[in-house]
């Protein structure tokens, strides 16, 4: 039994020892689902036969006596997910039906009509924010991600808490966009695309293995799962499409040939999408992103044709310290993408692992990286979302936490440091949490490497204190002759001419807040360029 299976049900257990009391709704600010089986239970598969109403009128309350004015009708439910499955306040996936029982599509809130729906429970995160921020910055950074509702569920008449409404992942115009591939489409342009892969749990028959080993494990086999077409819809001729893709890619991505494989990844892959993927599951030190609930989707090659990674997915175990190899560590330090060192099931592929040694991946990821804490990683932008959707929860929480009374205790996830016994402090934790992650990767996002030059990146240039109020020192191991500081967009700000030396001090009080691009002219004549200092 895998350790996650066990610390939950060791938390399971403890749970029946806790107070029994269960929250009575009399009127909430956020949707309320209504579910009913008519006694039925639901499984694990097949779906079970209910009918839903919703009701949520906007910035007014809601309660149980009011109609069902969002929607109500037939749906098919089933318990969904793994680990969380087994904890105590269950996730759902549904499927809106008509009254022949067959799938219907439905708008719901602010997302496009569809049929395919999740409920996420907040067991194992106890802001109830970590899905929801996460999604809410990969939209942002420009990418599709499952658009989210927070709501309060009751089923079979027992309340069941704070749920996530969110839509699953499929191919979809409105979600990913790709070409509808059909069992009749196996030759030409038809034949490469859309597809939707994952690194994920896996079997003999929903899977096929890669020729690639993980990097350091020649005894792990890695999987890659068909998501969509479905393994029992995809063609053997289409499965051996995906397949030849995905091995080819690997075959450059694993190149020693260094400048054929920078060149010949292009072919293969979106490199936006790969940066965007790596800082956001880097920020929130996401290890399932790379070992389970890892997407990746193809459209055609007349539509681009390139690997895109993502949609994000599965954020419950991240945004925390957690006891899981060496991501307990409470300094914000510990790079999620080389969880294969933890010996992992599933075993990775060692994609990441190979792009972070590429010298133009990351320098896009340094670029991007601070571009983006200028913007949608800006700790105050972060912050207003959280506080905000914490007002919102405000007063369902209560009613959560007296069904769910969980608050002080390590449950879920095996946490390694104290457990706050308010969702006030829930929230305070998650915050420290993100500043003490930023404030590492500032400082440890790979240095950006400036084509053309003759000299590369020196990592024994220092520069401290970093984050610096008044005055950085910078220490080289050669003398320097010009040191220039400039903004991210290229404007100069402050420059010193004619030093030799490998010890400066430079007063930096007259620069705003921010981030800046420190630019070094060695005595030798090679240059340096791409550090970033963050002036506070």
């Amino acid at each position: 039994m895998y350790l996650r299976h066990v610390v939950a049900l060791f938390f399971l257990l403890q749970f029946f020892y806790l107070s029994k009391a269960i929250a009575q709704i009399d009127s909430t600010n956020l949707p309320l689902f209504i579910i009913d089986t008519n006694g039925k239970p639901i499984l694990d598969e097949p779906k079970t036969d209910a009918s839903l109403s919703v009701i949520y009128h906007e910035n007014q309350y809601n309660s149980l006596d009011d109609s069902a004015n969002v929607f109500h009708g037939n749906i098919g439910i089933e318990i969904r997910g793994k680990y969380s499955s087994i904890l105590p306040q269950k996730p759902y996936g549904f499927e809106t039906r008509d009254s022949l029982g067959k799938s219907m599509n439905i708008p719901l809130f602010h997302m496009p009509e569809e049929n395919d729906w999740i409920l996420l429970a907040n067991y194992n995160d106890k802001t109830f924010l970590r899905n929801a921020l996460s999604f809410k910055i990969f939209n942002e950074m420009g990418h599709y991600a499952p658009r989210t509702q927070f709501a309060e569920v009751i089923v079979n008449k027992s309340y069941q808490g704070i749920y996530l409404l969110t839509e699953k992942i499929k191919r979809d115009p409105k979600r990913v966009n790709i070409s509808k591939l059909n069992i009749d489409e196996n030759t030409g342009d038809n034949v490469t695309g859309g597809y939707i892969i994952k690194v994920d749990y896996y079997d003999d028959f929903n899977s096929w293995v890669s020729n690639f080993h993980p990097l350091g494990s020649m005894d792990k086999n890695v999987h890659f799962v068909y998501e969509y077409p479905s393994a029992s819809e995809i063609t053997s001729t289409q499965k051996n499409y995906i397949q030849k893709f995905i091995d080819e890619f690997e075959k450059a991505l694993y190149s020693p040939n260094t400048d054929s494989h920078q060149k010949t990844l292009s072919n293969y892959i979106d490199f936006n999408s790969f940066v965007d993927y790596f800082i956001l599951n880097e920020l929130a030190r996401n290890i399932d992103g790379y070992k389970k609930s890892s997407f990746f989707y193809k459209d055609k090659d007349s539509k681009g044709g390139l690997l895109h990674a993502g949609p994000v997915w599965d954020f419950d175990w991240a945004w925390k310290n957690i006891n899981e190899c060496y991501f307990g560590a409470t300094d914000g330090s510990g790079w999620a993408f080389q969880i294969q060192k933890c010996d992992p099931w599933p075993a990775p592929p060692s994609w990441m692992v190979r792009l972070m040694n590429d010298p133009i991946f990351t320098q896009r990821v340094n670029e991007r990286y601070f571009s983006l804490r200028n913007s949608i990683l800006n700790e105050d932008y972060i912050f207003n979302y959280i506080d905000s959707a914490a007002l919102v929860l405000g007063n369902a929480q209560t009613r959560h936490y007296q069904r769910w009374p969980i608050l002080g205790i390590n449950v879920g996830t095996p946490e390694t440091d104290a457990q706050p016994t308010t969702f006030a402090g829930e929230i305070s934790k998650f915050k420290e949490w993100i500043t003490v992650r930023l404030n590492w990767l500032d400082a440890n996002i790979p240095a950006l490497v400036v084509t053309g030059l003759e000299t590369e990146i020196s990592k024994t240039c220092l520069l401290y204190p970093n984050p610096v109020r008044s005055e950085l020192i910078i220490r080289a191991e050669k003398s320097m002759h010009d040191i220039a500081i400039y903004t991210p967009d290229g404007k100069s700000m402050i420059s010193i001419h004619g030093n030799d030396q490998n010890y400066i001090i430079l007063d930096v009080r007259s620069l705003t807040s921010g981030f800046y691009l420190i630019r070094t002219l060695y005595s030798d004549g090679s240059q340096q360029a791409g550090k970033f200092v963050k002036v506070d």
